[in-house]
C-alpha cells in the first residue's frame, strides 16, 4: 500500500486550472481500483492519496502520468507501508509481515 502526499508547487490559481483533468485522471485510477481514498490537505497547500498495488514502479508510472505533474504544479512523495492492521472496510488490503 502507498500513501502519495502531493505538494503544491505553484500558485493555487496554477493548480485550479489544471484541476479538471486532475480529477479525471483521480476517477480512472479508482475505475482500475488502484485508489481508495483521496483528498485535499488542510491547509490547501497540496493533498493525499491512499493507493494500493504490490508494485512501486507501477504507482511511480501512475504519478507521472498526474496533470498537476506533467503541468508543473505539484510534485509528489511516495511512501511505501505495509497495511498489516486494518478496519474492515479494507481487509482485503491487509498484508502480513514475512
Amino acid at each position: 500500500m502507498f500513501v502519495l502526499e502531493l505538494t503544491y508547487t505553484a500558485p493555487l490559481d496554477a493548480v485550479d486550472a489544471v484541476l479538471p483533468d486532475h480529477v479525471a485522471w483521480l476517477e480512472r485510477q479508482y475505475d482500475k481500483g488502484l485508489f481508495l481514498a483521496s483528498g485535499r490537505k488542510n491547509p490547501r497547500d497540496g493533498g493525499v492519496i491512499l493507493a494500493v498495488t504490490g508494485d512501486r514502479a507501477e504507482i511511480e508510472e501512475v504519478v507521472a502520468t498526474d496533470p498537476f505533474v506533467t503541468a508543473g504544479v505539484c510534485s509528489y512523495r511516495v511512501v511505501e507501508f505495509l497495511a498489516t492492521k486494518t478496519g474492515p472496510e479494507l481487509e482485503r488490503h491487509r498484508q502480513t509481515l514475512g
